[in-house]
């Protein structure tokens, strides 16, 4: 795996913008900085605009415009392999096989709804990474 290399599920990017001070937060922040790439395919970017502009959640429309802008110039759009891996939540089959496909960890709070993989890490487990 590439430590530089992550795709980042929903709910990473949900907490880092709700919360400016968790590991979500600083994953976010090294993204920012230049300090690793998110990857994603296009189904992972519809994803992040139909949640991010929810407006329950509260997240200010210049805010999300300004993210998908930073991860659509500075991120990897990969088109994923196929993978018929068994997985609890098939919704989130396009972050699992853009993870495989550009052999990037795939950083999640919902480590659950994922197979047991040494890629598939939380923000904490990711952090102690990097």
């Amino acid at each position: 795996m590439n430590k530089h290399l992550v795709v980042i599920d929903t709910n990473v990017l949900v907490s880092a913008l709700l919360s400016k001070s968790g590991n979500p937060a600083k994953i976010l922040d090294k993204f920012l900085e230049g300090g690793l790439t998110f990857v994603y395919c296009d189904e992972i970017l519809e994803e992040y605009e139909d949640v991010l502009y929810r407006a329950k959640l509260k997240i200010p429309t210049e805010e999300a415009n300004s993210l998908i802008a930073d991860i659509l110039l500075h991120g990897i759009e990969v088109w994923p392999m196929p993978n018929f891996t068994p997985l609890p939540d098939e919704d989130d089959r396009c972050f699992y096989n853009t993870a495989i496909t550009a052999g990037a960890y795939l950083v999640t709070g919902n480590a659950k709804h994922y197979p047991i993989e040494p890629f598939v890490l939380s923000p904490s487990a990711y952090l102690a990474l990097h």
